[in-house]
């Protein structure tokens, strides 16, 4: 019942002068109460204003995740669709692999064949190993036998003379000295097998390198045919698709980009609403979307505000300079998962934050 409705029925029972001041009375008397409950409304309002800081500056972000090819090729077959959620591992799209089957097969005969020389080559150097030791001992065969040939040539040569004829004696010395030729002779033999040992190796070398290269092409194919299926490297959801079967597509091309299910709030707040403001303070966060709070906090305060990192920086030490009031970006965190609701980079919210 209103005021007028109240006044009207007490001036049908009174008399007309008492009817008025009445009627005055409860209009005062209402009047005040009303200015008593703005009062105390905007009191409320302003101790809580006190401990709250909020902005409708502010947004959904993340970190999207674009996926572009690691090869050149054309599109075997697309396993995903727009807006699909897929798990972290999953395979999203395949290129034909048929080309970089065909240099890994080639790569890995290439390698086979470097394995066979690396074993003829160590072989070799067993060969040249028992070839040595064959010299060594020829040698030693061809020293006792100069030896003994010189010992028999200084025995002559003591005997007294007329003892031993001059044919026999000759015939001593030409023994000594074959012996001693011969024993040179092997002397060499083992000096060009120990240089064929050395040969040997660095030939062994050479193949254990083309070895070691031609694994590493194959690595290096394997890898190529490997890129050919390309996997998600986050969980997500498919955005901006842009690929289909039979499409070429080029080393570095993103072909649709993966926004992962964790998202944030990012709030440009006014640098006069930063005093108060730290790091793990209680956020209540309203999304536009869906008319519903999430629960945060904060995370992080950005050193810098965000004209300054923008791609045309505003330069004041030039021109006429006006001061206007900077916004620094926020970073809030939910404080619990949104599985049960679509958050997408971009999507607007209201946080507020309660200054403790």
């Amino acid at each position: 019942m209103s005021a007028r409705s109240i006044a009207a029925m007490v001036g049908s029972l009174v008399r007309p002068e008492v009817a008025i001041r009445w009627r005055q009375l409860v209009l005062r008397i209402t009047a005040a109460v009303l200015v008593l409950a703005a009062l105390g409304g905007g009191l409320r309002y302003y101790v809580w204003a006190l401990h709250h800081e909020s902005t409708d500056d502010a947004f959904i972000d993340c970190h999207p995740v674009h996926v572009a090819p690691r090869v050149a090729g054309r599109v075997q077959r697309v396993l995903v669709t727009d807006n699909q959620l897929v798990q972290e591992g999953e395979l999203l799209v395949e290129i034909d692999p048929t080309d970089f089957q065909v240099q890994l097969d080639d790569a890995s005969a290439a390698r086979n064949a470097a394995a066979g020389r690396q074993a003829a080559a160590s072989a070799q150097v067993g060969v040249a190993q028992a070839a040595e030791a064959q010299a060594e001992a020829d040698i030693v065969a061809a020293r006792a036998d100069a030896d003994n040939a010189a010992t028999d040539l200084a025995r002559y040569r003591a005997t007294i003379s007329g003892a031993v004829s001059k044919q026999s004696l000759d015939a001593a010395s030409t023994t000594a000295k074959r012996s001693a030729a011969g024993l040179l002779v092997k002397q060499k033999a083992k000096a060009a097998a120990t240089a064929q040992i050395a040969l040997a190796r660095a030939q062994l070398d050479e193949s254990t390198a083309e070895v070691a290269s031609a694994e590493a092409k194959v690595r290096q194919m394997a890898l190529q045919l490997s890129y050919t299926q390309i996997h998600a490297k986050e969980t997500g959801r498919v955005t901006r698709k842009s690929v289909t079967t039979g499409d070429y597509v080029q080393i570095g091309q993103e072909i649709f980009a993966l926004v992962p299910t964790h998202v944030w709030v990012a709030a440009n707040f006014k640098e006069t609403q930063l005093r108060y403001m730290r790091p793990g303070q209680p956020v209540t966060i309203h999304v536009d979307a869906y008319h519903g709070d999430f629960p945060g906090r904060v995370d992080s305060v950005q050193a810098g505000s965000g004209s300054f990192f923008s791609l045309l920086p505003p330069e004041n030490a030039t021109g006429n300079y006006v001061k206007v009031v900077q916004r620094v970006p926020v970073k809030i965190v939910f404080e619990r998962a949104t599985d049960e609701v679509l958050l997408g980079p971009g999507m607007s919210v209201e946080p507020t934050v309660e200054l403790q």
